[in-house]
């Protein structure tokens, strides 16, 4: 019997012309072209329908050539069984498209992207989205349902554990780093092989929910919209994503996924996409729910002209497609564009050429330890230092004897958090175990549960208090359960859940130092830990590698250098917190006629941008020259940093601008540059940015994208809320402001 792979190679050879046509050295649009040609209505409507798992119905589907995309089926096994029924077996050999939520790895697990934003390490992001692909690749997978771009500015709403936070600069590098990873490079029209088409989700403003509820009213303005909701997905798209979903919720009482002006006039028409657009599951059929559509006919007529090319599960299209066009409600033109679409996707990934995937590649491409290494990489570059009163960090190995308690202290499945793919949770390091392999047998290490994630239990509490009496110091590892944060895990408050804190408060009483690690999928009010714990880390949830990431970190084999990517109120009442917020005509002031609390500081617990380092930077001599003479057409921006402690480490140099006055009311402060600098102790850098009138544009009162001459201030700093002040004057602008 021939091997597999070569069993696959014959079928494929033995397809006949009707497949080798499509193969051929032609431009794919002319393949299209002769395909298109040669497809029936129900063939095509086929290729607009996707379907999740395999079943009898499934494979009865794939083998009459009526389903293009199946989602939520892994493994070389099975997709290969059921390519094969679409290549060999139906009329015109199409193959199929499988897709997953591969959202932070694979197999091997990476940080949660929130996470992976606090690196504020695009190149490295990228690096965790190629290894993702290979994984899931090796596995039949073809299409990954990431990255999830949604600008987040309420820590209620669940899904900010999958996006890069609140900043649309920081997310739009993130969204092209991970486009990047995922797709790889292309070339004459292709992708690159073993890798994933991206998808960026969920166009568009899903972040922006009322209440922080997960599939909600977003009532949002159309500059709001163009300045902060949509920025990363443009850059997903500049930066070749294959396809984009729609999203679940409204726009000024439009859904999205019926939107044409979202689907078609900026996506396509103003950005120039040539991609497909598949629905979020079930989206088409409920736009009956959002009551824009009366009949499930209407609500496919709505989606298809708007610009849905794919209908995920909810089987509105194929039920509903044929009689649309047969009334003449839908054109057979308009049908023909969504396969096209559909089918240059599948023909740039190179499915028609290399539809089955070997299995040994399956067995050798997972987790491998160059992988995890690359987690672990990661997942201490996201780690936020939040506290360090009294340089109570790094912790010494030579200690004695440490505790470590909490609910999250020996947890597998909670440091991978949600959407974890194939990963599996005995493959974790837990902190503890992290701890236990830095420290070696000679030092007492003191485990105690302390209490649940959630419940009301205190029966842990004595075990916890005697552990932390007879040590050196304590460790206590609180937080979020994995399925607290991502989609439908909305929260009304921000507070750690159940005990916990009153846990972290009797272990203080003892007296013993003590550092709170904090491990989670979004931002928490932790006001009490924050005035009380001397030492604070921001894990997140780090996936595989987690408990290698935070020793790394505590025993100061690796210096601290994440950067909160969004910001933590004092308070679930301060939400939604940011930082680039407006102004308003009575700023805070001690004056009790302005805008602020009367019984909370208006100021957050922690500003984006914030994290703190076991070394310290020193920044001076900001400097703002115009280049162009005469035409003032870019200005460079420098200042000096030095590391003036005794480790070196990375600084995340940060350059924000304001624009002072302007027809339109702008942003206190916007983000515009960021670099990521190596220092050794007393090594002094210039850090140089270059800023164009790009990075000075608005939306004016017409909508008109323009630069307005003025005075512009510029903060180069550590973080949003601090920083070196200067100031520039633009004279001209080529738009006639």
């Amino acid at each position: 019997m021939l091997p597999p792979i070569l069993r696959v190679a014959c079928a494929v050879a033995a397809l006949g012309p009707a497949l080798a046509c499509l193969a051929d050295d032609r431009p794919i649009e002319e393949q299209i072209t002769t395909l298109l040609g040669r497809m029936t209505l129900e063939e095509k409507i086929g290729q607009l329908t996707q379907v999740s798992g395999v079943d009898d119905e499934g494979r009865k589907l794939a083998r009459e050539g009526r389903v293009g995309s199946f989602l939520n089926v892994t493994g070389a096994t099975e997709t290969n069984e059921l390519q094969k029924l679409a290549v060999e077996e139906t009329r015109l050999h199409i193959p199929l498209l499988f897709g997953l939520d591969v959202i932070h790895g694979f197999r091997t697990i990476f940080p949660i992207p929130l996470a992976e934003a606090a690196t504020w390490d695009p190149e490295l992001i990228e690096m965790a989205a190629q290894i993702a692909a290979i994984e899931a690749w090796s596995a039949g997978i073809h299409w990954t349902f990431a990255p999830m771009v949604d600008i987040a500015r309420d820590a209620r709403w669940g899904r900010i554990a999958e996006g890069s936070g609140e900043d649309p600069y920081l997310g739009a590098r993130m969204a092209e780093a991970r486009v990047r990873g995922f797709q790889g490079t292309t070339t004459d029209g292709r992708y690159q092989p073993e890798r994933l088409i991206a998808c960026a989700k969920h166009f568009a403003a899903y972040g922006g929910a009322e209440g922080g509820r997960d599939y909600n009213t977003v009532d949002i303005s159309g500059r709001t919209l163009r300045e902060v909701y949509l920025p990363p997905f443009e850059a997903a798209v500049r930066a070749g994503a294959g396809t984009l979903m729609s999203a679940f919720n409204e726009i000024g009482g439009v859904p999205a996924t019926g939107s044409r002006f979202l689907m078609t006039q900026v996506l396509r028409d103003e950005w120039g996409f040539d991609g497909f657009v598949v629905s979020d599951w079930n989206a088409i059929r409920e736009l009956l729910n959002h009551g824009s559509a009366a009949t499930p006919a209407e609500a496919g007529e709505q989606a298809l002209l708007a610009g849905i090319d794919m209908d995920m599960v909810g089987k509105i299209y194929p039920e509903h497609l044929p009689g649309l066009v047969e009334s003449g409600r839908i054109s057979q033109a308009v049908i023909d564009e969504s396969v096209r679409r559909i089918l240059r996707i599948k023909m740039r990934r190179g499915l028609f050429e290399k539809p089955y995937v070997d299995s040994q590649v399956e067995k050798d491409a997972p987790l491998r330890p160059s992988h995890r290494q690359v987690a672990r990489d990661v997942a201490r570059r996201s780690l936020v230092l939040l506290k360090n009163q009294g340089k109570i960090l790094p912790l010494h190995k030579s200690i004695s004897s440490l505790a470590v308690i909490g609910p999250l202290a020996d947890n597998w499945a909670e440091a991978l958090g949600s959407w974890a793919a194939a990963g599996k949770a005995d493959e974790v390091i837990t902190i503890l175990e992290g701890l236990r392999k830095s420290l070696g047998p000679g030092a007492n290490v003191i485990h105690a549960r302390g209490c649940e994630i959630e419940g009301d239990s205190r029966e842990g509490f004595d075990e916890a208090i005697a552990a932390a009496k007879q040590v050196d110091a304590a460790v206590l590892v609180v937080g979020e359960a994995a399925g607290m944060s991502g989609e439908a895990a909305s929260r009304s408050t921000l507070d750690l859940p159940g005990v916990q804190e009153e846990l972290v408060k009797a272990v203080h009483a003892t007296g013993v130092p003590m550092i709170v690690i904090l491990m989670n999928g979004r931002p928490l009010s932790i006001r009490w830990i924050a005035e009380h714990v001397p030492a604070i880390l921001e894990i997140w949830q780090p996936g595989v590698e987690c408990g290698h990431a935070v020793a790394d970190v505590l025993f100061g084999d690796f210096n601290p250098c994440g950067k909160l990517p969004v910001t933590f109120p004092r308070s679930v009442g301060q939400v939604p917190i940011y930082y680039n917020h407006k102004n308003t005509g009575r700023p805070p002031s001690a004056d009790k006629w302005t805008s602020k609390y009367i019984d909370l500081p208006s100021t957050p617990l922690f500003p984006f941008g914030f994290g703190l380092s076991y070394t310290t930077f020193e920044y001076s001599n900001l400097q703002i020259s115009a280049g162009n003479e005469g035409e003032q057409r870019e200005w460079t921006v420098t200042a000096d940093v030095k590391n003036t402690g005794e480790r070196g480490g990375d600084e995340v140099v940060q350059l924000y601008i304001r624009d002072d006055a302007a027809s339109v009311t702008r942003p206190v402060k916007e983000l515009k540059r960021f670099r990521r600098i190596p220092l050794r102790p007393g090594e002094s850098r210039e850090v140089r940015f270059t800023l164009t009138p790009e990075h000075l544009m608005f939306y004016n009162q017409r909508m008109e994208r323009v630069v307005e001459p003025g005075r512009f201030t510029v903060w180069v700093g550590p973080s949003s809320a601090d920083g070196l002040q200067g100031t520039f004057e633009l004279t001209t602008t080529d738009n006639g402001s």
